[in-house]
């Protein structure tokens, strides 16, 4: 009942978050970081108030506070960004503090926040705080708990954080363009006693997709399907840090899904257990084991395994959604002789290529011309060749000897011997096959529909 109780204390403060602040009250706002580095940057443990294990954003970082009057605050400024998706592309999209996703804010439950917000955008903004119970006023929805804020202007948001979690902050002004540009950030509330749900390492990013036209920089914001870059934490692969642990650690990684589209992450390796939701912590009782989680629009999913020793890829497992810059119109030519018609098209262009004839795995090796500013569609490379994956794909390095707080690269994976797939050498028997009779002319003869005529 306390807990209620001083909840609703709080709501005294929407008053001070629907105005402006003032020059006075400027002058004493906290700092506001900035960063636009695209790589993954571990936090610094809290430096006053309750203790808790940072979680580590997956190619990103966390917002520093400063401690007032035993509360909280922090300076979001909501501006204009350039992030980098991966090396050789860069995107012009809107975020906070420098970067797209805005840094991760971290508190402690039972910890009083003030958040101020800063606008340097060229329109109205808010700020919703996605998950998290908070009085109705502080809730960032324009027009209906709040005005919006203006250009310019600098608005306070405070609450006690309720309950431990993952969530999420995004705007609800105009949310269909500043979501598409990549407004949006996590939000984690870390338990009360710092032994309860404890892991060894603790990784979290957001899932979302842009649609940006090759050889451009900015997304196409009133795109609602046919997205090209399926990214995390505005990172596609190979931009997309690894996840890495030492063997044997509890491993958490905690998924926001601010999309338009589910998205069913896979891992390879060792299984794991689904422990967090949007309303929580899924007791232990009602835990159970998987390899494939499928998060939907709005979601949020903590997994935890113990982790085992090898490089384990960890997925969309949309097939499309694990590649860059794709064309929805792409003929399917698998099976189809080209060479008379290469023959004639090289007269004209010398560097023409023949393409998909035996599948798509050739993009990742060829090197082709594209436009300034775009990923290849497969990209990537291991120690045994090309990967030929993109997007929403990355890797769980495991290694016997990794430090405690180290995260960099180890490299790749040396195999035990007799662990690894080699080619068979030995002779090949012919394989029996059923006859099959071949087309005559009373043979059905189907043509897949293209377009949208008539319908």
């Amino acid at each position: 009942m306390s807990n209620r109780r001083s909840f609703f204390r709080t709501a005294g403060a929407v008053a001070l978050g629907a105005a402006a602040v003032s020059r006075v009250g400027a002058a004493s706002l906290p700092e506001a970081p900035v960063t636009s580095s695209p790589a993954t940057l571990p936090p610094p443990p809290p430096p006053d108030g309750r203790p808790f294990q940072p979680m580590v954003t997956l190619n990103g970082w966390s917002l520093p506070w400063r401690t007032k009057g035993g509360v909280k605050e922090f300076h979001l400024v909501a501006e204009p960004v350039v992030r980098e998706i991966a090396p050789g592309m860069t995107a012009r999209l809107w975020g906070y503090n420098g970067s797209s996703p805005g840094p991760t804010i971290e508190a402690v439950e039972g910890d009083k926040v003030r958040i101020f917000v800063t606008n340097k955008l060229p329109e109205v903004t808010s700020v919703h705080w996605h998950g998290l119970f908070v009085p109705s006023g502080m809730d960032g929805v324009t027009g209906l708990t709040q005005p919006p804020i203006g250009v310019g202007k600098t608005f306070v948001y405070e609450f006690v954080l309720q309950r431990p979690g993952t969530f999420m902050y995004h705007p609800h002004a105009d949310e269909m363009v500043q979501m598409a540009m990549g407004m949006m950030g996590l939000f984690i509330v870390h338990p009360k006693d710092p032994l309860a749900l404890k892991v060894d390492r603790d990784f979290g990013f957001i899932l979302n997709a842009y649609d940006i036209e090759p050889g451009s920089a900015t997304p196409r914001v009133n795109t609602m399907l046919d997205f090209n870059l399926w990214t995390w934490n505005s990172r596609a692969f190979p931009g997309i840090d690894p996840l890495v642990a030492r063997t044997g650690d509890r491993v958490r990684i905690r998924i926001g899904n601010l999309t338009m589209t589910n998205h069913p992450i896979h891992m390879h390796g060792p299984h794991f257990e689904v422990t967090g939701t949007d309303g929580g912590w899924v007791p232990k009782s009602a835990r159970w084991p998987e390899v494939t989680t499928d998060i939907g629009v709005g979601q949020m999913r903590a997994i935890e395994f113990d982790a085992l020793a090898g490089d384990w890829a960890i997925h969309c497992h949309k097939s499309h959604h694990t590649m860059n810059a794709m064309g929805h119109g792409v003929p399917t030519m698998i099976g189809v002789d080209q060479k008379d018609l290469v023959k004639k098209i090289t007269g004209l262009v010398p560097d023409y290529m023949v393409m998909g004839d035996r599948g798509m795995h050739d993009m990742a090796e060829m090197e082709m011309p594209l436009p300034d500013n775009t990923l290849p569609m497969m990209t990537g490379t291991g120690p045994f060749g090309p990967v030929g994956m993109g997007g929403m794909f990355s890797v769980v390095k495991v290694r016997d000897q990794v430090a405690r707080g180290d995260f960099r690269d180890p490299g790749p994976y040396r195999h035990p011997a007799g662990t690894q797939a080699r080619e068979y050498t030995g002779d090949l028997p012919e394989p029996a096959r059923a006859s099959a009779p071949g087309p005559d002319d009373q043979t059905l003869q189907v043509r897949k529909p293209a377009g949208h005529t008539g319908h």
